[in-house]
């Protein structure tokens, strides 16, 4: 396995720190409203990254946390006069729809930050007390000049940042740079610690969250959107070396943003789509496919003609699976098999090259070709068909694309009977009656 590591701006070959074990953790989302595609596509690529070790053979722990204290989320709770609880849980469960809806297994351990709260004050006043934080009327800011090579991850020189970095002439802090650890306030949720009654700013939640459930800071793989390389992984990996003198995880992974149309986009452009909606008029396994469809890496644009292109690639593979069923139905064969190699071995090497998932895609509907191939022929190879099923139906998990098996009962086979009968006594009339029939049970 080779994969693109952030840190050097390299592709590097993946060494596991425990053999044939891969800890991965994924920034989760802040639950103040419904997740949009722009969400969905770190759903789709670290799931399918996933999947990817697990077809290889390792074992994986993927932890991925929700953000459940924000100034957004008390904005929204004001606005509808409900609770920060309530707004949280209802987003959480519309991610977790939306993720389910795209095919993506749930996070071995979905830690929040409410119920972390003792271990991130702890932390932070570890980080206090080392003098790589300090304190101003309540609030804690972590000390960027205390850590070395910050900048790293994003390829940014100190200098550069502070002349670009906003100054509020009425900051308490020692460095514009300086970020928030913990902020007193009067509202909303909030907690009693050593400096105030307040709560914890952001880039911590991670940091300790990845301590806890890992049972240390130091990690195979973190994951996420290209927009949280800089501030937000930058701000992590500074508070992991000052407490625990490391970069938090060996690799650090990031897919690139979706455009819409060819824009970027935003709330003032007015083409923000909620991931939900999409998926109600496309289907989890289309917009998976779109979402897989470009390199990981790059941007994504979405639009009207990819989404078409998707829907009817995936109906290829079907028609494809489904004719393969339906023959090996009608001879009282279960589909099950043992993985083609070559195919197979074609399309992890794809996957193993960086989630190669073009050349992926490619390897699938080389497979697709053989497969049509062999269900064509009069005396075809039973054990062939059933090895090609298996490594579809393989690839297909990978990738996260669900169709459906087929498998004929009694009167599935009675009807293919009387239409090959009608068919041989040039009953066309009757012929063509019971192929629509076999078409509407979606057996043709």
């Amino acid at each position: 396995m080779k994969i693109f590591n952030s840190m050097h701006n390299a592709v590097e070959p993946f060494q596991p720190l425990v053999e044939n074990e891969v800890s991965m953790y994924v920034c989760g989302p802040t639950v103040y409203n419904y997740p949009h595609i722009g969400n969905a596509r770190p759903i789709v690529v670290f799931d399918t990254l996933r999947k990817t070790f697990e077809a290889l053979g390792y074992k994986v722990t993927m932890v991925s946390n929700y953000t459940d204290v924000d100034d957004k989320i008390i904005k929204v709770a004001k606005e509808l006069h409900i609770t920060e609880k309530e707004v949280t849980e209802k987003f959480i469960k519309a991610y977790n729809e939306d993720r389910l809806s795209l095919h993506a297994k749930m996070p071995d351990i979905a830690p929040k930050v409410t119920e972390t709260m003792d271990d991130i004050i702890a932390f932070i006043d570890l980080l206090v007390k080392k003098d790589h934080a300090y304190v101003i009327d309540g609030d804690v800011y972590f000390r960027v000049n205390s850590v070395s090579n910050y900048g790293n991850l994003s390829n940014q020189q100190v200098d550069d940042l502070v002349v670009g970095a906003r100054i509020d002439e009425n900051s308490k802090k020692e460095n514009p740079l300086d970020f928030t650890l913990w902020k007193k306030t009067e509202e909303g949720i909030k907690w009693d610690s050593p400096w105030s009654v307040g709560r914890p700013g952001w880039h911590t939640e991670c940091v300790v969250m990845i301590n806890k459930e890992f049972h240390g800071a130091f990690i195979d793989i973190h994951g996420g959107g290209m927009d949280l390389k800089f501030p937000h992984h930058e701000n992590e990996i500074a508070q992991s070396r000052a407490a625990f003198d490391n970069q938090i995880a060996k690799y650090w992974i990031h897919n690139g943003m979706v455009n819409i149309d060819g824009e970027k986009m935003s709330k003032s452009l007015g083409n923000v789509i909620w991931a939900k909606d999409m998926i109600a008029k496309v289907g989890g396994n289309v917009l998976r496919w779109v979402m897989l469809s470009a390199h990981y890496r790059a941007p994504l644009n979405i639009n009207e003609e990819g989404l078409e292109t998707a829907r009817k690639e995936i109906e290829r593979i079907a028609a494809s699976m489904k004719q393969a069923y339906v023959k090996l139905g009608l001879i009282n064969e279960a589909a099950d098999g043992e993985k083609e190699t070559a195919h197979w071995q074609a399309f992890l090497s794809a996957m193993e090259d960086d989630l190669n998932t073009p050349n992926a895609f490619s390897a699938l509907f080389e497979a697709v070709k053989a497969l049509n191939t062999e269900v064509r022929k009069r005396e075809f190879s039973v054990s062939e068909v059933k090895g090609l099923i298996a490594t579809m139906e393989g690839m297909l998990y990978v990738l996260g694309i669900e169709l459906p098996r087929i498998e004929l009962d009694d009167d599935d086979k009675a009807l293919f009977a009387k239409w090959n009968a009608a068919k041989q006594e040039k009953d066309f009339e009757t012929a063509d009656q019971l192929r629509a029939d076999l078409m509407k049970r979606g057996l043709l």
